[in-house]
This record gives C-alpha cells, structure tokens and sequence, in this order.
C-alpha cells in the first residue's frame, strides 16, 4: 500500500498560504470600498490671515488691504543698491589652501561667503574686514573684502 504524499505540515502549510491569500484579498476588498475619491479644491486650499496662521477660511475681498505698506526701495535687502553697499564684519572661516571662507556681517549676522579671488588685503580669521555683498546662485557673497582700519 502506498503512503500518501502529503505530509501533515504540507497541508498545514497550504492551509496558512490560503488563510493568508484570503486575508490579502479581504484587506484589498475593504480598501477599495472606503476609498474616497479625491476632495474638491475648495476643501484642500489653506489662506493665511493677517496674522500669519493658516486658515481654510479664504479672505475677504480688500481684508488684507490694510496691511499694505510703502516699500522703501534704498531699506528693502533684496535690491541691489542696497546690496552692494559696503559692509562691516569678521572672518570667522577660511581655509587659504582651498581659497574660500566666510565672514559674519556685524549689523545683519548673516553668514556671508568669500573667495580668494575677491580678496583685496590679505586676511585671515577673526579679522575685521569692509566689503560689498552680492546675491549670487548659491546666496550671498562678498566682493572687494579688504581689512578695516582701526
């Protein structure tokens, strides 16, 4: 007489592969039947208000008027009259064998990059140094840095 193929742990194994193939199929079922289509536009925009917070409320028509203001061109940091102004601050970084650094301007606190090209005095760290800064692809940069007079 023959023994049968299937072991027990065969068919234990088949039992789990199907328990877990109809657990798959159910989980995709029930997915698919809560899924909510896409919300309007309306529902998904978020405003600002006049504070700063977000809100989904939208504004009045004219709310918001109130906040304008004057620019004054010569104060705004993104002209560039205003940008090339001569600057104060100290070299806190720069490496001369790799020819860059960066200076700290002392009225903004921004942290501005030089180049050894744009070097007009020799300088190194912690040197007090006037130069003039320009926007550039990566952010600000500064030219024709040379050391302040004390």
């Amino acid at each position: 007489m023959a023994k049968s193929k299937e072991t027990f742990n065969k068919k234990q194994k088949e039992t789990k592969r199907l328990q877990k193939r109809q657990q798959k199929e159910s989980r995709k079922q029930e997915r698919e039947s809560s899924k909510q289509k896409g919300l309007p536009l309306s529902e998904m925009m978020a405003y600002i208000d006049e504070n700063g917070n977000l809100t989904n409320t939208p504004p009045e028509h004219g709310a918001l008027r109130h906040l304008k203001r004057p620019v004054n061109v010569r104060n705004n940091n993104v002209s560039t009259e205003e940008s090339r102004h001569l600057r104060t601050g100290v070299v806190t970084f720069f490496n001369e064998a790799k020819g860059f650094g960066f200076i700290q301007d002392l009225a903004s606190k921004e942290r501005v990059f030089m180049h050894v090209s744009d070097l007009v005095d020799k300088v190194k760290e912690q040197a007090t140094v006037h130069f003039e800064v320009e926007r550039g692809e990566r952010g600000l940069s500064a030219r024709k840095i040379r050391l302040s007079d004390k």
